[in-house]
């Protein structure tokens, strides 16, 4: 394919994407209010402990097998990577900038941790349904694309609440500590700030039941042609999971424009801090990310001639930061605003750099 024909597939899904998020910013303008902050608070539960998990168990049970696994178990370790080399990054950006110590947690998150599901949902199959596109057929590029970033989600945010929460509640804590060395950085009261605790708001546990769920029966043969396929005894169940995982594509998405919103409200970052994780975010992590994967596959590692995974694998590098950094600030009832503006400015020069990696990664697969 042509390098022009390559960035025109790689910018409309992206174009779609915006123009979804587009309609969340508006549902959430004081003046329409329909996405107000007690309305996404809740429309994250519902995303978090219904849609995600039907979309990721779904998914899975429809593609993955004993010899599938054998492929996808380079995923984990190349999200991990994109962990490390973004620490690695953050630590340094907060050390020549010297950035307060209650933020240090969330300048790490916005560098380590990416977006590993929502936007890989929306994009990658998006991409699948454009004419001419590098994957083959339409549906099944579809199916097995929604598999990927399914376990991507998961993992993600796994990853997410297992690693970068923690770091950011060190952060607050040694900030807190600052006045009173023993005292725990705790919403004070949920009912009145309306915000939320870690024991109300776990992804870390819907994740992994749903990773587990979906490998577990897609694994299974046995399990698997009674729940797959029209003629299947309990294919009403799954079909009921593939509904309610539909809807999470259109709801992360208008969740997403919603929360942009109040970063042009927010104030109190350093406009070196916002350029160092634009840079971190969509330059050095992707140049990694092609070092990382192409010896990969050079070490056979991972078959280089499943285009999609490897597409796949090299995307989750230059993915902005996850938008869950936003719940664990509110959690914490720190670096709110400061996240807000970190946020607008990464999501805003998104489209400009995942049109330009998409391109670059569809020239290396092809």
């Amino acid at each position: 394919m042509a390098l022009l024909d390559l960035f025109v597939l790689a910018s409309l899904p992206v174009v779609k994407v915006l123009l979804i998020t587009a309609i969340g910013s508006v549902l959430a303008l004081e003046c329409i209010d329909i996405l107000g902050e007690n309305a996404r608070h809740h429309l994250n539960k519902v995303l978090f402990y219904v849609f995600n998990p039907s979309l990721v168990a779904g998914n899975l049970v429809k593609t993955v097998t004993f010899e599938s696994f054998i492929t996808l178990w380079f995923m984990p370790v190349n999200i991990l990577m994109t962990f490390i080399i973004g620490s690695v990054l953050g630590c340094i950006i907060v050390k020549a900038a010297g950035v307060r110590n209650n933020l240090k947690g969330l300048v790490i998150g916005a560098c380590s941790a990416g977006n590993l599901g929502g936007m890989l949902i929306i994009l990658v199959p998006a991409m699948c349904k454009e004419k001419g596109n590098p994957f083959g057929e339409t549906h099944v590029c579809e199916t097995y694309a929604l598999s990927y970033a399914s376990l991507s989600l998961a993992i993600g945010a796994i990853y997410l609440w297992l690693y970068v929460y923690n770091i950011v509640r060190v952060s607050v804590g040694e900030a807190a500590g600052e006045t009173d060395a023993d005292k725990e950085p705790l919403i004070p009261s949920t009912a009145d700030h309306g915000l939320i605790t870690s024991e109300e708001y776990n992804p870390v546990n819907s994740s992994s039941t749903s990773l587990i769920v979906g490998f577990a029966i897609g694994m299974n043969s046995s399990i698997r042609n009674l729940m797959i396929g029209n003629d299947a005894p309990l294919h009403i169940v799954t079909d009921s999971a593939f509904m309610l995982g539909d809807a999470a594509i259109p709801t992360v998405t208008i969740i997403v424009g919603a929360n942009l919103l109040q970063g042009l409200k927010g104030t109190g970052i350093q406009r070196r801090v916002v350029i160092g994780i634009v840079i971190a975010r969509y330059i050095i992590l992707p140049l990694s990310g092609i070092l990382i994967v192409n010896g990969a596959i050079q070490v056979g590692f991972v078959p280089p001639n499943n285009k999609l995974f490897v597409f796949l694998l090299l995307l989750q590098h230059a993915m902005p930061p996850a938008m869950n950094l936003g719940t664990m600030m509110q959690l914490f009832g720190a670096g709110k605003s400061e996240c807000s503006v970190i946020m607008l400015w990464t999501y805003a020069s998104a489209p400009v750099f995942l049109t330009l990696w998409s391109t670059i990664f569809l020239w290396i697969v092809t």
